[in-house]
C-alpha cells in the first residue's frame, strides 16, 4: 500500500473499531483497528485485515498506517515512507504488543 489511502471510519459494537480502506488501485479492504498512538505529534495506527489468521507462533501481522490530511482537508491513512520513522514507530507497537501479550499470560 502506497501513497494515500482513503478512510471510512466505522465504529461497530463493542468488538472494535473496524474501517474500510481503499488502496491505490481501488481495492476495498477491511481491517481492524488494533492499536493507535501519538508519536510526535502525529497520529499512528496499526491494522489488521479482518479475517486474517494468526501465524502458528502466535505473531500477529499488521500493516502501519500514519494519519494525515489530503488537499482537500480530509483526513486519510497515508504509508510510512520514511525508514527511520517506519522503524520507531513499529518498535512502539511491537512493544506496546509485546507487553499485552505478558500481561495476559
Amino acid at each position: 500500500m502506497n501513497d494515500n489511502i482513503d478512510k471510512a471510519m466505522q465504529p461497530e459494537e463493542e468488538e472494535g473499531i473496524f474501517c474500510t480502506l481503499t488502496d491505490e488501485d481501488g481495492k476495498e479492504i477491511d481491517f481492524e483497528v488494533i492499536g493507535e498512538a501519538e508519536i510526535d505529534g502525529a497520529y499512528y495506527y496499526a491494522m489488521e485485515p479482518v479475517g486474517a489468521e494468526n501465524s502458528d507462533d502466535g505473531i500477529i501481522e499488521y500493516v502501519l498506517l500514519k494519519k494525515d490530511t489530503d488537499e482537500d482537508g480530509e483526513e486519510v491513512f497515508v504509508t510510512i515512507d520514511d525508514e527511520d520513522e517506519f522503524d520507531k514507530v513499529a518498535a512502539y507497537f511491537d512493544e506496546m504488543f509485546d507487553d499485552e501479550a505478558d500481561y495476559d499470560a
